[in-house]
């Protein structure tokens, strides 16, 4: 199911105001409900004879999937962007048994799980999502709303950040074109982002 976000018909501030509280509130809730995952799964994650294999594979599968959960729909704010990429850090060296203090760089620790940044993977789920909203009938929901154009003053100040400006930004950074998305096999293979040392995500 793909969510579509209309813009309200209102010349005021107080609107797109509205708009990121209602973002970082939504992030903050996805952050705090991957957090109650993980402290959940602690007898498997910080256990030292479980594998980093295993490990990797439930952080994956089970915790990540609850931060992202929803995500597709979000502009790609810097603040979204590093509120999941502080929670995924300490929760993987925490995992490892990693302090601060032991200056182990978050580049070894990922290596060490074979997990791409959070980021990266919340730019490939968006795509995934743009992949199917491109692929559906012209008379859907999820097509419409994309296409649809809402008339209204434009707020004083720099414009905001869109799903849209962060779609191209995706599009440019995986290389790839809307033209491209009735190929499923292709798509999906030029977005998704490996960790290249262990082709492990």
């Amino acid at each position: 199911m793909v969510t579509v976000f209309v813009e309200p018909t209102t010349s005021s501030t107080s609107a797109q105001h509205s708009a990121d509280i209602s973002l970082a509130h939504e992030v903050v809730a996805r952050v705090n409900a991957a957090w109650l995952k993980w402290r959940s799964m602690t007898g498997v994650l910080c256990d030292k004879n479980i594998p980093d294999r295993f490990k990797s594979k439930v952080y994956r599968t089970v915790v990540r999937s609850v931060a992202l959960y929803g995500a597709e729909c979000w502009p790609a704010t810097k603040e979204a962007k590093r509120r999941l990429s502080v929670m995924e850090t300490k929760m993987l060296r925490w995992t490892a048994g990693f302090t601060r203090a032991e200056r182990i760089r978050n580049e070894k620790i990922r290596e060490r799980f074979g997990i791409a940044p959070i980021a990266v993977k919340l730019r490939e789920t968006r795509l995934r999502c743009y992949d199917h909203v491109l692929r559906a009938n012209e008379d859907t929901i999820c097509k419409v709303g994309l296409d649809l154009k809402v008339r209204r003053k434009r707020p004083r100040g720099r414009p905001k950040q869109r799903w849209l400006d962060t779609l191209h930004a995706d599009l440019k950074l995986a290389g790839v074109h809307p033209d491209q998305a009735q190929d499923r096999a292709k798509w999906r293979q030029k977005i998704r982002k490996a960790n290249l040392a262990t082709q492990r995500d």
